[in-house]
């Protein structure tokens, strides 16, 4: 029984999709070399994606993008998922700098969901956590920072939803005003602190929300040793990175989802005109 040939047009646009979902922007150049094609034939595939609506060309920088459109690909590909294809350069970027592990995680449930994290970068990590790993709202920076910075009603719809849990993480929910105290102070100082205590060295988390305008969309947290950085230390030298990153993602987020928007626009003649 002989097998169908394969269509190599489709597989290199394939390929050329795997690489821009990889890097945060390529140019034709790197594309070519990224998966070993003649720089015209690249060239030709990036501008087919354009036409169909999957990649874009910015302006600024003559690099490819993928649009949201991509999402259409997969079952599922929800904005949570999107963000987190947009945060992964950066929070690479962010681990090379700091060294400690950075982890982005959205809301599933009742728990915060690990959704891409740099623990396998980065030597320090003492625990290797992967994406799907899933921690505590209450017990975890990436969980206060959310519950503070999320609309009242999901935030109390939150809070009953833990209270009647049986889990003994969840089990601070029962005291509500003591969560709103802190949660108040999370606000004010932008960012969310927890301290996980261990053997040797307590484990310190600091998140704070990726906010697109007024859409929570997901959190930023970086892990590291009481021992080797206080918390002092951390506000100072941490925190204002871990915002301007937040700031960089929910940017770019709002920017593919105006570009999608521009390109789903119809562009035929308005109603009514000839």
């Amino acid at each position: 029984m002989s097998s169908t040939r394969p269509i190599r047009a489709l597989l290199r646009g394939l390929e050329v999709l795997h690489v821009l979902n990889q890097h945060n922007g390529a140019t034709v150049s790197e594309v070519a070399s990224a998966i070993d094609l003649p720089r015209t034939t690249t060239y030709r595939i990036l501008e087919t994606l354009c036409v169909a609506g999957y990649a874009y060309r910015a302006k600024s920088d003559e690099r490819y993008r993928l649009t949201i459109m991509v999402r259409g690909l997969s079952d599922g590909f929800d904005d949570e998922a999107w963000v987190t294809q947009i945060a992964r350069p950066y929070i690479y970027e962010l681990c090379r700098d700091l060294v400690w592990p950075v982890a982005i995680a959205t809301l599933s449930g009742a728990t915060m969901l690990i959704r891409q994290t740099t623990d396998h970068e980065s030597p320090l990590a003492v625990e290797k956590r992967g994406p799907g790993f899933r921690v505590p709202i209450l017990g975890s920076a990436s969980g206060l920072a959310y519950l503070a910075f999320c609309p009242k009603e999901q935030r109390d719809t939150l809070m009953e939803v833990l209270a009647q849990s049986k889990r003994e993480a969840d089990r601070p929910a029962r005291n509500r005003n003591k969560i709103y105290e802190s949660l108040v102070e999370t606000r004010k100082q932008g960012y969310a602190v927890s301290r996980r205590k261990r053997r040797i060295s307590d484990e310190i988390s600091m998140s704070v929300p990726i906010l697109a305008e007024e859409r929570l969309l997901a959190t930023l947290t970086i892990r590291f040793s009481s021992t080797a950085v206080t918390v002092e230390d951390a506000e100072e030298r941490f925190v204002p990175k871990l915002l301007a990153v937040a700031q960089r993602i929910a940017k770019e987020f709002l920017s593919q989802h105006e570009h999608d928007a521009l390109v789903s626009a119809p562009t035929g003649p308005a109603p009514g005109t000839d």
